[in-house]
């Protein structure tokens, strides 16, 4: 049987070439179980290593590969933690409470009106503070609040599975959004306007599409009226004042950075480490914030998770994963641009269903790797 196996692979090179891609796939699969699954706690950044080296040691991969690989993500990821330590800086300082308070005296006492103000509340932050800030950030005071309106479990429930969703559902318009976003667009030369001017309208669609349908869906869940009495004045949620009032002028430079600078060749993880350095030595300045539980709570892992899930994927693409990937975007591609869009959007949304957004971006962009 060996002998048979290696007269077949010198004369035909498809069971190697058989062998490499199970391998890679099964590396793969593997991997994305582990992220998913996070056994005994452990970090995707743990899992994406133990496919990256696995990857490695069976030669799915190169050394050579990793430096190309660094190339692809690095803006990315330092964009994407630049601005959650923004945002959890802007937290301790009270700034996100502060503004909940506020939406919730808009809502003047309507339970539907306060819904539907989280709800726009969220993805504002969302588009300004990516997805995870905007869930981690706003889940607890939302919870808050909402415990000292003494709304019923199911109303909290709806109020918090309502954060979660809009968080990721409005994580469209900025490039920073999104991890998946900077990705995308830094890979493929995505401009910081280009990428607003198109998928700021698809934002918009997006969020009154959410708005609506968790408004029905939640309408039996939501009691009628709620006692704007029992909430603390907004002014009462601010911790340390110069560093809340230092976030306002962050975000208007964060901001046009991104749109002036940012065409100009300047990396916007440049712009954002500025910009969070700034912040930083701020709140470090007033003693009010413990800024190394900040630094300690960014999501350091992900420089880790971003290096490895993408080696991972890598390993497929030198596998050949690339040649079956295009066929199938090209069958979506000769029903013009509405297949193109339709059957990629589609794809996209299923495969992201069930292992993860970013393995799912990282696949997609393998015909781009052929």
């Amino acid at each position: 049987m060996v002998v048979l196996a290696v007269e077949l692979s010198a004369t035909d090179s498809r069971p190697i070439w058989i062998t490499e891609m199970l391998i890679a796939v099964l590396i793969f699969i593997a991997t994305i179980v582990l992220v998913i699954w996070q056994p005994r706690g452990l970090g995707v950044g743990w899992s994406a290593t133990f496919g990256a080296v696995l990857a490695l040691l069976t030669g799915v991969v190169t050394l050579g590969d990793i430096p190309e690989v660094w190339h692809i993500v690095w803006n990315a990821t330092a964009t994407f933690i630049a601005v959650i330590i923004i945002s959890l800086l802007l937290d301790e300082a009270g700034f996100f409470e502060w503004a909940a308070l506020h939406v919730a005296r808009w809502g003047k006492g309507s339970t539907r009106k306060l819904f539907a103000f989280i709800i726009l509340l969220g993805a504002a932050v969302s588009a300004l503070f990516a997805n995870d800030g905007a869930a981690l950030i706003l889940t607890p005071i939302v919870i808050a609040m909402l415990l000292a309106l003494r709304f019923s479990p199911a109303a909290t429930l709806a109020f918090v599975m309502a954060a979660g969703f809009i968080a990721d559902a409005a994580s469209l318009p900025l490039v920073v959004s999104n991890l998946v976003n900077i990705v995308s667009a830094d890979y493929f030369n995505i401009g910081f306007s280009e990428y607003a001017s198109v998928m700021v309208p698809v934002n918009l669609v997006s969020v009154a599409a959410t708005l609506g349908m968790l408004m029905w869906f939640f309408r039996k869940e939501l009691p009628r009226t709620y006692d704007i009495a029992q909430l603390h004045h907004p002014k009462e949620a601010i911790r340390d004042s110069p560093t809340f009032i230092a976030g306002w002028w962050i975000l208007a430079v964060l901001l046009v950075g991104f749109f002036v600078i940012e065409p100009l060749g300047v990396p916007i993880s440049a712009v954002a480490a500025v910009c969070a350095v700034i912040l930083y030595v701020i709140a470090a300045r007033g003693h009010a914030i413990d800024t190394g539980k900040v630094l300690k709570g960014a999501p350091w892992q992900v420089v880790v998770f971003s290096l490895g899930m993408y080696l991972v994927i890598y390993g497929l693409k030198n596998a050949g994963l690339t040649d079956h990937i295009a066929q199938i975007l090209n069958v979506f591609a000769s029903h013009g641009i509405w297949g193109a869009s339709l059957g990629t959007g589609l794809l996209t949304a299923f495969l992201s269903s069930i292992m993860n957004n970013m393995p799912t971006v990282l696949v997609g962009a393998l015909p781009r790797l052929a």
